[in-house]
């Protein structure tokens, strides 16, 4: 089956089992914003051997090239997105055949009430899309960050802490089965409250800058780059 094909098997099936959620809202949070996105990343022209970085406005707000020292590194975040947006997107992501592949998704999906098991489905199918189509690149699935609905300009529709939590232990324990490494940024920044630590974020769900070369120092100590 050619990638297209497969990708479009695999969104069709996310798609069926989100159908059956009532209500359930599937676009990005900002479809206009997305659009531009998507536009600009079909402009480019592929590479390949890239580090790629892959999901929302978490990742889309990281300067990952500067923070690694490498221009070749690619951001693929746009503000909003959510697990079906990363779907209807793969095939640009898959065409650059990275060597290794940060996901960080589903927050946006949280925010639209959308079930943690819809979410990990999505992921799921992500990570297999991409090694059908890219069998040797190196997926790693982020755990979602904590939030902290306590800080100030925090988005309620964002107080998802405990879907959070299932999101992140159904990752850690699809790792294997799915051979994908599993990166607990949960753990990294949580503060004594199990909440988004105020050093490294600027409203309870976005990092500042010291969130982001926090990350990359994590990862950096757990030999992910």
């Amino acid at each position: 089956m050619r990638i297209k094909e497969l990708l479009c098997a695999l969104l069709a099936a996310a798609a069926l089992h989100a159908s059956a959620q009532q209500g359930e809202d599937t676009a990005p949070n900002l479809p206009e914003h997305y659009a531009q996105r998507v536009e600009l990343f079909n402009s480019e022209a592929p590479g390949s051997g890239h580090i790629v970085f892959l999901g929302d406005s978490i990742t889309e707000g990281g300067a990952w090239g500067a923070l690694l020292g490498d221009p070749s590194v690619i951001n693929r975040g746009i503000s909003g997105d959510n697990s079906f947006g990363v779907l209807r997107r793969l095939d640009e992501v898959v065409r650059l055949k990275p060597a290794k592949l940060f996901l960080l998704i589903g927050v946006n999906d949280l925010s639209k009430n959308i079930a943690p098991s819809v979410v990990t489905e999505n992921i799921s199918a992500i990570v297999k899309a991409v090694k059908a189509a890219s069998p040797a690149t190196r997926i790693y699935v982020q755990s979602l960050l904590p939030v902290d609905p306590g800080a100030r300009d925090f988005m309620r529709q964002f107080d998802k802490g405990q879907d959070i939590l299932d999101i992140n232990a159904h990752l850690r324990k699809d790792a294997q089965a799915l051979d994908y490494t599993f990166v607990d940024l949960y753990a990294q920044f949580a503060d004594a409250r199990a909440r988004l630590d105020p050093r490294f974020g600027r409203d309870g769900l976005h990092l500042n800058e010291a969130g982001y070369r926090h990350w990359v120092d994590y990862l950096k100590t757990t030999h992910c780059l």
